[in-house]
């Protein structure tokens, strides 16, 4: 065990000073192999071909590239800035509207995107302009956008539940539907954060212009390809008409299509998508070849074995086991993303969870919610914050401090409906067991 946290340490800064993800990981999974193993570098060479080659070759895998393609078709296709202007239509008049309206259109966006941070990049140009016009502080702006991004990751498709399904070999369907209710919530949530702060500090987010009921209705026509995208891919899953990876290439296929009906799609645009659909895979890939080969060194250093003894030792009760593993992941959320956390710690952390005795089914449907949801949350977590970062790209005028402030209301907002799903397992497992059993 002491091995292994040694090889943390190391990894740890080896990213600090700028090593890529994907390639730190790799570089310090083979060579702790190598160092543990009493082949040494053979046995590492052996594993490290052996664990990418098996991924590669994964065909369920391939569901990721498709999902992945479809967000950037989406993108493309420009359904963000028609979700924005749907969701300002019928809320920009309240106070705090365009922001509330921001949150609603991440939530729509996140459902056909399935991508955190392209959720969060495409809001930052949609929707922070807006609201800088009307007069809206920065902080509530960018804190919205930030937080609105984190959605991609639990509304389905999401590629995080994919890969939580593959690893545990859960129903992706089940999950999928599972992150129905607790996406609500979040919207909810966010948005109740939004009535807060601006009832308290009115001059954060004044009122917009109020649209006529004729103009939101026909705000509506133009959101029709989200709520059929959306439909088409749970819809076909849940009758059984394709399975959840056939979904993404029907989800990629109706994305291209929507496009092309909005006359919004190029031979130039359709090359742009293919390479920047590559260029994203490849990068999920590499981070999960990493995370894979690193996964070895943990397991042939004994730290999984160790780590359930030590639980087994505190005689805690399973919420207080979830509890720590949690605090942990919130840890570590500093400093890694998000999808390289789901490789490293599903293979450690899952033995634990289906030894704990619950009182109920669906055990690692309900942790795979819970498991996004803490993910979802170190996205936003100082000092790293995948998302924050990714909007300081886009806005680079705004400070760190500043972003970092307007989050910590959705950060409060994000703590409570965990508290609510851990506390309360049927928040994310009545759905499926609903539409299911």
């Amino acid at each position: 065990m002491e091995i292994a946290l040694i090889g943390v340490i190391i990894l740890l800064v080896v990213l600090f000073v700028g090593i890529p993800l994907g390639m730190g990981l790799m570089m310090v999974g083979y060579f702790g192999f190598a160092f543990v193993h009493p082949r040494g570098f053979t046995a590492a060479n052996s594993v490290a071909g052996q664990q990418i080659l098996e991924l590669a070759l994964n065909f369920q895998f391939s569901v990721l590239p498709l999902f992945v393609l479809m967000g950037v078709f989406v993108a493309r296709a420009q359904l963000s800035d028609d979700l924005y202007d749907a969701s300002n239509k019928w809320l920009g008049h309240f106070r705090g509207g365009l922001a509330m309206a921001t949150v609603a259109a991440c939530g729509g966006f996140a459902a056909v995107s399935g991508s955190s941070a392209a959720t969060a990049a495409t809001m930052a140009k949609v929707a922070v302009p807006s609201m800088r016009k009307y007069g809206y502080a920065d902080s509530l702006s960018a804190g919205t956008v930030a937080a609105g991004g984190t959605m991609g990751i639990l509304i389905p498709p999401s590629a995080a539940l994919i890969i939580y399904g593959l690893l545990t070999e859960e129903d992706i369907a089940k999950l999928f539907v599972a992150g129905i209710i607790p996406g609500l919530i979040t919207v909810a949530a966010y948005i109740a954060v939004i009535k807060i702060v601006t009832a308290i500090w009115p001059e954060m987010g004044p009122r917009g212009d109020r649209a006529s009921w004729g103009q939101r209705l026909r705000s509506l026509y133009k959101v029709w390809g989200v709520l059929a995208l959306f439909f088409l891919i749970m819809g076909g899953i849940f009758f059984g008409i394709f399975t959840s990876t056939e979904a993404g290439g029907i989800g990629a296929a109706g994305a291209l299509i929507f496009a092309i009906v909005r006359r919004r799609m190029s031979w130039k645009i359709l090359y742009d998508s293919l390479i920047e659909g590559a260029i994203t895979t490849a990068m999920i890939f590499t981070v999960a070849f990493g995370a894979l080969i690193l996964n070895q060194f943990i397991n042939i250093s004994g730290m999984p074995n160790a780590m359930l003894g030590l639980i087994n030792n505190l005689d805690a009760s399973p919420l207080q086991v979830v509890l720590i593993i949690m605090a942990f992941y919130v840890i570590l959320g500093m400093f890694i993303e998000g999808i390289a956390m789901i490789f490293l710690t599903v293979p450690i952390f899952v033995p634990v969870i289906v030894g704990l005795d619950f009182g109920f089914s669906d055990v690692l449907i309900w942790w795979g919610i819970v498991l996004v949801m803490v993910v979802e949350i170190s996205l936003i977590t100082p000092p790293i914050g995948l998302n924050v970062f990714i909007l300081k790209s886009m806005l680079p005028e705004v400070p760190l401090t500043t972003i970092f402030k307007g989050i910590t209301p959705f950060f409060c907002a994000d703590l409570f409906r965990l508290v609510i799903v851990v506390i309360f397992p049927a928040v994310a497992l009545w759905l499926p067991t609903l539409m299911f059993n």
